[in-house]
């Protein structure tokens, strides 16, 4: 008994056993599981969904079909595999915030963006999407090849015909054994435009696609949920090589709120971040005090999109509050793109030229066999015609052959004999019915013949020739392109670290416009230019109630603005760091561009075009004080902003100018007191100095503005009742600095004290707006002109206790903006240079 126990027992190598087991499983896993083909872009189990799904004649023009029909009929034929793993797979493609074009229409709860799961197979239906029509199309034209399903009853296809390059276009996620797939959507247009572009240069050029042409076309990944890429880097390095890090960064909108506060508004987030896990990620921040300044947390996000509310404390700067979470949550995230796939069931590691190229080779492929399937398909019709039609010349003769033949078979022998037939001729001639004889039938059997003599050609020259192929290839794609194309969601952003990006910035002139409440934008030249000349000009800004735009100037994209604030700091930006809006947008809030600080507003906006010696900033204070220093010792900015100038308490800077110490400045109080010194009175001092006294100042008196007397022909003083007049310029004689000045405006209780001071010129306009935000619009040149010591004449009607609370000069008509205007832009910024 126990001899033949161990009869049976074998002794084996458990290394070689457990190689051989674990490699077996490994090919299985990389091959049959979870690397995608390249040629469809398809894992088994997907390409298994979507045929059960045609099989079952469940298109977008039928009703929704129960899930649980679909996951079982797939099991059962093709996919001998858990439930659970099939209605994963159909979920997935039908869910919007995963698969950029979903090749499922789902019906039902197919889960949210918060990571809830789709209800059970049982609850949701679905059918096939109108785009996934395309993957299949052609599929019963001998387009692919069928292979036996696991027990040989049925016959599946080894890939789909996917008349769109689905890999690059939806993208897939895999992890296999040692290796992994990670490979993200991109924009169908941008990809078929690759695969156009590859096509015309075999066609026309008769030569291979350099990588780089491919990179002007694709500009990047095109992530269902939006957000936007930092930088160009990791995209041309994934696509160079195959691998590459991609960084990705939630649309995010710093919003002013009514009690001073600001409130930060998350709009899109990165692809596959779980929104539910971000905000309790965000919640666990505050709470642990690695946060500090959120008052409040909202997700208020509907059917019309997301939106995540971030409440801030008022002496919370939004801006570093934002990179703080960008720095410790999904806010900001990092896409691994591995470019992995099969190709003859091997997996590579791809570039995007490769990809696109075995796309390509896969469509030559199916295009040729659904070509010579029609050909064959077209040569049997057209024989059977040739058949009919000669049974129709010599009627009578068969009619009488027929007609004297015992069986069918033998009038067929007979047929076959007297006419030289092929036996499938000769069935024909015997099914033939009698409405064949009519005229009509005749005529619609030779036409039939003649089209098919002429499609047989085609079909013949395609084959034929190469190039005429790939025009087949190009003009079907193209139709999906239209058909399918939409625009990018997710947007290229500015990497600061990433030095490629700027030289992708052409160098052209653009407007920037500035409002009062710190709304800012870039527009394009092009925008205004096509107005004809005497036009009323072109709505330059849609603004809030109570805005109006403050500063208006022409740069280029690729130089700095420079801009100083109320408590002596500068920022900067190069021009093209703004973002480019429409005409009629209002723009961005420049709390999203700049780390200003919780109640620091920006005083003067400066374009720079280089920091060459000779030039100069000049800076008045409220407190009376100028300084001068060297626009050189501001080249380097900090993003946190850099001081311009020390100031003491309760002072704060008003006006900063750019000069080449050559200017006459003009200061007002709020008294109407007036002095005008040359510049070259005062020297150049350091970037952290305070300056120096400019004027005199009594007590409680204030500086309200500084002007130089190269910016207007007169001098424009309005005071806080609505009165207000011009004086010549030429009547404020010039003075050492540091003095009291003359009397520029004569003060009483009917006027008030003055507000605001412009040089300007007859054709200029001015905003005059009051404490309540009523704005009034007036032309410079309906404004008297009087002496120094005049009140001046009513301007604006205004209650009792209303008062004006600031004016601000329209620059050259805007919010409306003619040719002749960018031409006056176009001056200055050339005189500026």
């Amino acid at each position: 008994m126990d001899d033949k126990i161990f009869d049976k027992v074998h002794d084996i190598d458990l290394i070689k056993t457990m190689e051989t087991s674990y490699i077996d499983y490994a090919m299985s896993v990389i091959a049959s599981r979870a690397l995608p083909d390249v040629r469809d872009g398809l894992k088994p189990v997907q390409r298994r969904v979507l045929f059960s799904m045609i099989e079952l004649n469940n298109g977008p023009d039928k009703p929704h079909r129960k899930c649980a029909r679909i996951v079982g009929d797939t099991m059962g034929k093709y996919h001998p595999h858990g439930d659970s793993s099939i209605y994963g797979a159909l979920v997935n493609m039908a869910q919007q915030w995963s698969t950029r074009y979903p090749l499922i229409d789902g019906h039902g709860n197919f889960g949210s963006v918060d990571g809830d799961g789709a209800a059970a197979m049982r609850y949701t239906e679905a059918r096939l999407s109108k785009i996934s029509m395309e993957m299949l199309a052609d599929i019963n034209k001998d387009t692919v090849d069928f292979v036996p399903n696991f027990d040989e009853t049925e016959k599946e296809p080894s890939v789909l015909p996917s008349r769109f390059p689905n890999l690059l276009v939806n993208g897939t996620t895999g992890i296999a054994v040692g290796m992994a797939t990670n490979i993200p959507p991109h924009n169908l247009k941008e990809i078929i435009a690759a695969v156009v572009k590859i096509i015309d240069n075999q066609i026309y050029e008769n030569r291979d696609t350099e990588i780089d042409e491919l990179l002007d076309i694709i500009k990047g990944p095109d992530f269902p949920t939006g957000a936007t890429i930092l930088g160009t880097h990791g995209i041309e390095q994934a696509y160079r090589t195959g691998r590459g890090k991609i960084r990705v960064r939630a649309v995010t909108d710093i919003e002013p709120m009514q009690n001073g506060k600001n409130r930060i508004v998350v709009t899109e987030l990165p692809y596959m971040v779980n929104k539910a896990r971000l905000i309790e990620k965000i919640a666990e921040l505050v709470r642990d005090k690695k946060i500090e300044g959120i008052t409040d947390l909202r997700d208020e996000s509907d059917r019309q999109g997301m939106r995540i509310c971030i409440e801030l404390r008022k002496d919370v700067s939004a801006n570093v509050l934002l990179n703080q979470l960008f720095k410790h949550t999904q806010l900001q995230d990092t896409f691994g793109v591995i470019m992995i796939a099969l190709v003859d069931n091997q997996p590579k590691v791809l570039n995007l030229y490769q990809m696109l190229n075995y796309y390509l080779l896969h469509q030559k492929d199916v295009v040729t066999r659904r070509t010579k399937y029609e050909l064959n398909k077209a040569e049997e019709r057209d024989h059977i015609l040739q058949g009919l039609l000669i049974a129709l010349d010599n009627i009578d003769e068969v009619i009488k052959i027929m007609r004297s033949s015992r069986t069918t078979q033998d009038a067929k022998n007979r047929l076959i004999e007297r006419f030289g037939l092929t036996d499938v001729q000769a069935q024909a001639i015997a099914d033939m019915r009698l409405r064949a004889l009519t005229g009509l039938e005749r005529e619609k059997l030779e036409s039939e013949h003649l089209e098919l003599m002429e499609k047989i050609a085609e079909l013949k020259s395609i084959l034929a020739d190469e190039n005429k192929l790939l025009g087949v290839i190009r003009e079907e794609i193209m139709i999906i392109s239209e058909k399918f194309g939409d625009d990018r969601r997710t947007s290229i952003g500015f990497d600061e670290y990433d030095l490629s990006m700027e030289d992708l910035i052409p160098k052209e002139n653009t407007v920037i416009a500035m409002t009062k409440l710190g709304y800012i934008k870039r527009m394009t030249v092009d925008n205004f230019k096509s107005q004809h000349r005497g036009g009323k000009g072109i709505k330059g800004m849609q603004t809030i109630d109570e805005d109006y735009i403050e500063d208006l100037l022409m740069t280029t994209t690729h130089h700095y603005i420079m801009f100083f604030t109320s408590t002596g700091k500068v920022y900067r930006l190069k021009a093209y760091e703004i973002p480019e809006a429409s005409r009629t947008a209002r723009g961005t809030a420049i709390i999203n561009l700049l780390q200003l600080t919780p109640g620091e507003k920006i005083t003067a906006i400066i374009p720079i075009r280089e920091y060459k010696e000779g030039r100069y900033l000049f800076m008045a204070t409220k407190k009376g004080l100028v300084k001068k220093t060297a626009i050189t010792e501001y080249a380097n900015v900090r993003k946190t902003g850099l001081a311009a100038i020390s100031l003491r308490e309760e002072d704060e800077l008003i006006e900063v100018k750019s000069t080449n110490n050559e200017k006459d400045i003009i200061l007002v109080t709020k008294y109407g007191q007036c002095i005008r010194f040359n510049e070259q009175d005062v020297r150049p001092t350091g970037r952290t100095s305070m300056g120096v006294r400019g004027m005199n100042l009594s007590d409680n008196d204030e500086v309200v503005g500084m002007q130089m007397h190269t910016q207007g022909e007169s001098l424009l003083i309005i005071s806080e009742k609505g009165l207000g007049k011009r004086t010549m310029m030429d009547e404020f004689t010039s003075q050492n600095r540091g003095g009291k000045g003359v009397k520029c405006y004569k003060i009483t209780e009917k006027t008030g004290n003055v507000v605001g001071v412009k040089a300007v010129n007859p054709d200029h306009e001015i905003m005059i707006i009051t404490i309540e935000g009523i704005i009034i619009r007036l032309m410079i040149k309906d404004i008297s002109i009087l002496g120094r010591i005049t009140s001046g004449v009513k301007l604006i009607n205004m209650e009792n206790d209303i008062t004006v609370a600031s004016i601000a000069k329209v620059r050259d008509s805007a919010p409306d903006l003619t040719e002749e205007v960018l031409k006056k832009l176009e001056e200055e910024l050339n005189q500026e240079n």
